[in-house]
């Protein structure tokens, strides 16, 4: 018997992949929280599966997510981003991550740890929502809005309620799994 997943991911088997494997887990760790935060806002406007597709050479392109290497990128860094056809070449967003790697460390100097930071938000526990199908989660919801606007507040940029619930879904903070999704009840 095959296994019931969200109606999203059906398909394609690098979203069923990511699905299977990480989307709704709850992620604690500072470097994987950077690396989805950053990749949410290239999301931005797009298709998560065309940022999927290019997370591999994300990773190269930005040394592994590496923020304390990030926030020390310099002109030609960007310009080299920039040319860089196998990430979503959009100088904003390449500006943002920069700034946003900046944002992040202070954070963490402030929280001792970004994790803490954004976990505590929901007390630590991830939201367990209950959707019969994938297409009745929201878009946001007031606690992504407030996420956002502390967000926005710290210097982050490109992290509107929308990428911040997309965020909040990916690292676990919230679960919206549909309920007959094999996974629901995993993570």
């Amino acid at each position: 018997m095959e296994k019931h997943r969200c109606g999203w991911c059906l398909g394609d088997p690098l979203y069923e992949a990511y699905h299977d494997e990480e989307w709704g887990v709850p992620v604690k760790d500072d470097a994987t929280l950077f690396e989805f935060l950053i990749l949410e806002t290239f999301q931005a406007g797009l298709s998560w599966i065309t940022v999927l597709r290019k997370r591999d050479n994300f990773r190269k392109a930005f040394d592994h997510f590496d923020y304390k290497k990030i926030t020390a990128y310099d002109q030609d860094k960007v310009d080299a981003l920039l040319k860089d056809t196998g990430i979503i070449r959009n100088k904003l967003k390449v500006n943002a991550t920069i700034s946003n790697a900046k944002a992040f460390m202070q954070v963490q100097e402030e929280f001792g740890s970004f994790s803490t930071y954004i976990w505590g938000f929901v007390d630590g526990k991830p939201i367990k929502n209950a959707l019969k199908n994938y297409k009745d989660a929201p878009a946001n919801t007031e606690l992504s809005d407030a996420i956002s606007k502390d967000l926005k507040k710290r210097g982050f940029k490109f992290v509107g309620s929308t990428v911040v619930y997309a965020f909040m879904q990916a690292t676990g903070m919230v679960n919206d799994h549909e309920t007959s999704c094999f996974r629901y009840h995993e993570v």
